[in-house]
């Protein structure tokens, strides 16, 4: 049954403000992901030893990566990553719209990568939305619009997650809701798995979305000591199985209409 990771990585400094790549990727292959979402990793950047954090945690987990620098300056990146060892592509990455004007707010983006899953075609979504309410609800509204989630190519089994910094009684929540299932409320979880503060979770604002398509069998949050150390987010883990769809001829086929851009 194949496995998401969802994951913000605190530029890999833990709550005990050690800088360790390999501890965040010692986290994520203990659960052995096929498909892995980073947010907040650092590339190039002189704070964390000039390590390319992407590729070091994929070269440690034997996995492909895209990544989109939400931020550069000069030589230096910070932005979120897709990795997976199954057969993939990325479709597009960008950025996501912000409000002007505001000290402080730090650029933000997604990407967006068609990865094969036994012969049907993914389309997985990473973003790392902002923390000002007004400019959530403007992300939130870009991703359900026609450059994302209701581009002409993004059909078939879809799943839109990262890090909303939103809880589910906001509006960039519901307008992603709107679209797109949260999967927690699909295997109606009570109480639900929270992921933050991962010393103490007790917040909800990582979260997983899927088409109808995709159904969600498991969500997790390991809090084991080394995840709980590894950064200030705990991984959100989802197992799924991708509904068959139904052929021309009334058959099962596996295969669906993702991007072919």
């Amino acid at each position: 049954m194949p496995r998401l990771l969802t994951y913000n990585v605190h530029r890999c400094v833990g709550v005990d403000r050690r800088l360790d790549v390999a501890r965040i990727a010692g986290v994520i292959a203990e659960h052995e992901p096929d498909i892995v979402c980073l947010q907040e990793l650092d590339v190039g950047r002189k704070r964390t030893g000039f390590v390319d954090q992407a590729q070091s945690i994929a070269d440690q987990l034997a996995m492909t990566f895209h990544f989109h620098a939400a931020m550069r300056v000069e030589a230096e990146q910070y932005g979120d990553a897709i990795l997976t060892a199954r057969p993939e592509r990325l479709v597009k990455s960008g950025p996501l719209p912000t409000i002007r004007g505001v000290p402080g707010l730090e650029p933000r983006g997604a990407l967006w990568a068609a990865i094969d899953i036994d012969g049907a075609t993914l389309n997985v979504i990473n973003t790392h939305l902002g923390l000002v309410p007004r400019e959530q609800r403007l992300q939130a509204a870009a991703l359900v619009g026609p450059d994302w989630l209701s581009h002409p190519d993004c059909t078939g089994p879809t799943l839109l997650t990262g890090d909303f910094n939103a809880t589910s009684v906001t509006r960039p929540y519901q307008a992603l809701a709107s679209k797109l299932a949260d999967c927690q409320r699909t295997l109606g979880l009570r109480p639900s798995v929270k992921t933050f503060p991962s010393s103490f979770p007790a917040i909800r604002i990582d979260h997983c979305f899927t088409s109808p398509e995709v159904v969600v069998t498991a969500v997790k949050a390991p809090f084991s000591p080394l995840a709980r150390m590894a950064s200030d987010h705990l991984p959100l883990i989802i197992d799924f199985e991708i509904r068959p769809t139904r052929g021309p001829a009334g058959s099962d086929a596996s295969g669906s209409g993702a991007s072919t851009a």
